[in-house]
């Protein structure tokens, strides 16, 4: 984390530098849309601990996670209601019902589960199934970052050259393909196998995040960009903490799965596993384990281990195809959107 306090420092010297500065204006805190404020602070953070803890807690077995579930409906149901009838709403929601703003919130939450569920799929898939340390992991995400210091400055040149929606949609159609690529995982597929899909999925965010913002909010009126900023930006978060709650859980059952049907394979009526069992029992045996039926014992543990290993890594592709889905969804969306020079002429008018 601390990776970011240098160009945390260099971004406020130049708002510094750049921005005009203006006297506060204190009065304004009268003006507040303060219980907006409130139930939208308290309905997002226990809808983000449920989505964090729930895995974890059982969902809903959970006294504590059906409580804070509880809280966050009502509390923001009551945003909700606050936000419609206010004459000084925290946030404008009925920019949502605009064409390009509703689809393109709708990409944008799509790709917050995409952008930050592979985040967190790929070192957990790094760690448990690789054995990699945090520096390992860490050299392999970072072809996710890399090409994407290269391509973002170049984006907005390729703005002005090409319809913004083709922009976004070769992203989305790149960024699922890297998802794809990952399906047919196997005990192999390690930093070598994932380069590739990284710096796809790389080329993809890039072409991805600038424009969709861009033809979102075109013909949004200035004094409801704060509106909108802030409700595009929530959303891609929200959709973060939606995907890895989804992943978590589908991480969980798919390898019961998996684990169910290799196990009926591996049964001590097939002659292979007789096989392998007695190799393992006698490999204990020869390796300074003195009682044969420890040793036997040792070798369905052995056995046991491999199946798991071999069904959280289908659970994990099947994981890479959700994203991938998600993302073709988000392509759909896209196809709904106005040219931005549409949207803006309506915006305006």
């Amino acid at each position: 984390f601390y990776v970011n306090l240098a160009p945390g420092a260099i971004m406020v010297g130049m708002l510094w530098y750049a921005l005009e500065p203006k006297p506060m204006k204190l009065s304004l805190l009268r003006d507040g849309d303060w219980a907006g404020i409130i139930t939208m602070a308290i309905g997002l953070s226990a809808l983000q601990t449920v989505l964090e803890e729930g895995n974890k807690d059982d969902w809903f077995g959970s006294p504590f996670i059906v409580k804070l579930s509880v809280i966050a409906a009502v509390a923001l149901t009551v945003f909700l209601i606050i936000e419609f009838t206010v004459k000084k709403p925290l946030l404008n929601l009925r920019l949502m019902v605009r064409r390009n703003f509703g689809f393109g919130m709708l990409a944008n939450f799509l790709l917050g589960v995409a952008l930050y569920g592979s985040v967190f799929i790929l070192p957990q898939y790094l760690s448990r199934i690789q054995g990699y340390n945090a520096e390992q992991i860490g050299t392999v995400l970072a072809w996710t970052g890399l090409p994407q210091l290269v391509l973002i400055p170049l984006v907005p040149r390729l703005m002005q050259k090409f319809d913004a929606r083709i922009i976004i949609g070769i992203g989305f159609v790149l960024f699922a393909g890297s998802n794809f690529m990952n399906i047919f995982m196997t005990n192999d597929y390690a930093a070598d196998q994932l380069l590739w899909p990284n710096v796809v999925r790389a080329i993809g965010q890039a072409l991805v995040m600038a424009p969709l913002s861009a033809v979102a909010t075109a013909g949004i009126e200035a004094e409801n960009a704060g509106s909108a900023s802030g409700l595009f930006n929530m959303m891609r978060n929200l959709g973060g903490a939606v995907g890895i709650a989804l992943l978590q859980t589908v991480l969980t059952k798919r390898e019961q799965y998996h684990s169910n049907v290799l196990m009926q394979s591996v049964s001590v009526f097939e002659q292979a596993t007789r096989t392998r069992l007695e190799q393992l029992t006698q490999y204990f045996v020869n390796h300074g384990v003195l009682d044969r039926a420890d040793a036997s014992h040792r070798a369905y543990v052995a056995i046991g281990h491999v199946v798991q290993k071999q069904a959280y890594i289908l659970a994990f592709s099947d994981t890479f195809y959700l994203l991938g889905m998600a993302l073709i969804v988000a392509l759909i969306a896209v196809l709904f959107l106005k040219k931005p020079g549409h949207a803006s002429a309506g915006g305006a008018h």
